[in-house]
């Protein structure tokens, strides 16, 4: 089924489990997004977002920035002949909350005990919290 994640066609209460993989940095509200995600789920249920994110570390943070600001889109213009088409990707990736800020965007959306855990040098974060 597709639908919009800001408006999801279930009733109050319908899921034990929400999960969202690698997409809610596209979300137009990321806010408003995961309000809706709490309201179809039911109380003590479970959400878990995993979406990229940027490494901090004093090694990995700038490889990660040199890969995906200068090899990703020198690639990607190789390949598809558009000089935009992979631009995209580490922006979206540098727009959207991460860590502490969006467990705390979690919780005022709505959600309890938010907690994040970041994987593979933090170039990947997953995210829990309970309705």
């Amino acid at each position: 089924m597709a639908a919009d994640c800001l408006g999801l066609p279930f009733a109050d209460a319908t899921f034990d489990a929400v999960t969202a993989a690698f997409g809610v940095r596209n979300f137009a509200d990321l806010s408003a997004g995961m309000r809706e995600m709490a309201r179809v789920t039911r109380p003590g249920g479970m959400l878990c977002v995993i979406e990229l994110s940027t490494p901090r570390g004093p090694v990995t943070g700038p490889l990660y920035r040199l890969y995906t600001r200068g090899i990703v889109p020198a690639l990607g213009r190789l390949v598809s002949r558009d000089s935009n088409a992979y631009s995209y990707l580490p922006q979206s990736i540098a727009a959207v909350p991460q860590g502490r800020e969006m467990c705390a965007l979690l919780e005022a959306s709505g959600w309890k005990s938010a907690s994040h855990l970041p994987l593979t040098f933090g170039s990947c974060t997953i995210y829990l919290a309970y309705n």
